[in-house]
C-alpha cells in the first residue's frame, strides 16, 4: 500500500463540487444576484466536467430553477456556500485508492454563526460518496492551501499562523500534519495574502497558485497605491528565493490586474487568481473591468492548452471569495502500482 497525497488541480477531475448558498444574513440585497453567479460557475465549469450542488434540505428546487439540468442538485445539510473551505480535501494513492481528508472548520475564526453543519458537510460527503474518510484534528480550509501534486504545498503565514485556528499548535506541528495528512514533503510559507481579505484572514488563493510542476501564478499588483503593493513583492521575493520539494527553481507569472467594483454601498476587490481549473477549462472570475480581459490573458499563458472562461463573479466576492472558494474538485483515480 502506497502513501496518499493531495493531487494538484489540474489533475483529471471525476466532477467538481459547489454548495447552493442561502444565507440572508451575508447576502442580503443581492442574495438573487450571487445564486445567478454561482449558477452561472455551475454552468461554465459543466462544459468541462460533472457539476454537483449541495442545497441545505428544503432548498433543492431552488437550486435546480436557476441551475442548467447537467447540473445534479443533492440535498445535505448546510450553514454556508463556500465548500473550498469545508468540503473534504480529496487525496490519491498509486493503488488506485480515493480518500477524503475531514480537517476541522470553524467559519474562519468563528466569523460566522453556526457551523456546525459546515463543520459536519465533510464527512456527510464522503460518505454521500462512498469514499474513506481521514480525519484531522487541525483547523484547515482549502483555500489556504495550493500544492503541486509533487510534494510542495505553498501557504500563508497571516492564515495558518492566525490565533483564531489552531491556537493550540506551533508553526512546526501544522507543517507536521499537513505533510501527514496531504502527501506533501515541503511547505513554503508565504508572509502575507492579501491586506483586505480579512474574512479568511489571508488566504493563499487570492496571492498565489501553482499553475503546473515548478510554476506559479502571482498577484502583483502595478499600483503603487494598492494596499499589497509591498506586500505581494515580499511574497514573491520569498518564491524566488526557495526551491521545491524536488529541488527546482520556481518559474513566476505575475498578475498585475487588479478590479475594484462598488457593490451594495461599498467597495470590494475581485482577485482574478481565485480560479477554478477544470479538466479542459480555467474558469476565472471577472468584474466588467478593461482590464479582465488582461488578466485572463495572463492566466491562458500560464495554463497552455486549456479554454479560459471569464465568469462575472461580484456578487461572490462581496461575500468575501471567489470562484476557487466556491468550488472543490474531486480527482479522478489512476492506479500506479
Amino acid at each position: 500500500m502506497t502513501a496518499f497525497r493531495m493531487p494538484a488541480e489540474w489533475s483529471e477531475h471525476d466532477g467538481c463540487l459547489m454548495a447552493w448558498p442561502t444565507r440572508t444574513d451575508l447576502w442580503g440585497s443581492v442574495l438573487d444576484d450571487v445564486k445567478e453567479e454561482y449558477a452561472n460557475v455551475a454552468r461554465a465549469i459543466a462544459e468541462f466536467e460533472p457539476v454537483t450542488m449541495v442545497a441545505p434540505p428544503g432548498h433543492g428546487d431552488d437550486a435546480r430553477s436557476w441551475c442548467v439540468p447537467q447540473v445534479t442538485v443533492v440535498e445535505l445539510p448546510l450553514d454556508d456556500s463556500w465548500f473550498r473551505d469545508s468540503a473534504p480535501l480529496f487525496v490519491l494513492d498509486g493503488d488506485g485508492r480515493r480518500a477524503g481528508v475531514d480537517f476541522r472548520f470553524n467559519a474562519w475564526g468563528g466569523k460566522h454563526h453556526p457551523y456546525d453543519a459546515d463543520d459536519r458537510i465533510s464527512g456527510r460527503l464522503l460518505s454521500h460518496l462512498g469514499v474513506e474518510r481521514i480525519h484531522s484534528d487541525m483547523v484547515l480550509e482549502g483555500g489556504a492551501i495550493t500544492v503541486d501534486g509533487e510534494g510542495t504545498l505553498i501557504t500563508t503565514e497571516q492564515c495558518l499562523l492566525h490565533p483564531n485556528r489552531n491556537p493550540g499548535l506551533t508553526r512546526d506541528e501544522i507543517e507536521a500534519e499537513l505533510k501527514s495528512r496531504l502527501g506533501v514533503r515541503k511547505v513554503i510559507w508565504l508572509p502575507y495574502g492579501g491586506l483586505l481579505d480579512t474574512e479568511t484572514d489571508g488566504h493563499v488563493d487570492g496571492v498565489c497558485a501553482f499553475a503546473a510542476p515548478g510554476k506559479v501564478v502571482v498577484s502583483l499588483p502595478e499600483d503603487p497605491a494598492h494596499p499589497d503593493h509591498a506586500r505581494m513583492r515580499a511574497n514573491r521575493a520569498v518564491l524566488e528565493a526557495t526551491t521545491d520539494a524536488r529541488g527546482r527553481r520556481l518559474e513566476i507569472i505575475d498578475v498585475p490586474q487588479t478590479a475594484f467594483v462598488d457593490m451594495a454601498g461599498g467597495e470590494i476587490e475581485l482577485s482574478y487568481l481565485n480560479y477554478y481549473v477544470a479538466n479542459g477549462g480555467v474558469v476565472v472570475p471577472v468584474a466588467g473591468l478593461p482590464q479582465d480581459e488582461d488578466a485572463l490573458a495572463v492566466i491562458a499563458a500560464a495554463y497552455p492548452g486549456r479554454k479560459v472562461v471569464g465568469v462575472r463573479a461580484i456578487g461572490i466576492a462581496f461575500g468575501g471569495g471567489g470562484i476557487h472558494c466556491i468550488t472543490q474538485q474531486v480527482p479522478a483515480v489512476r492506479a500506479t502500482g
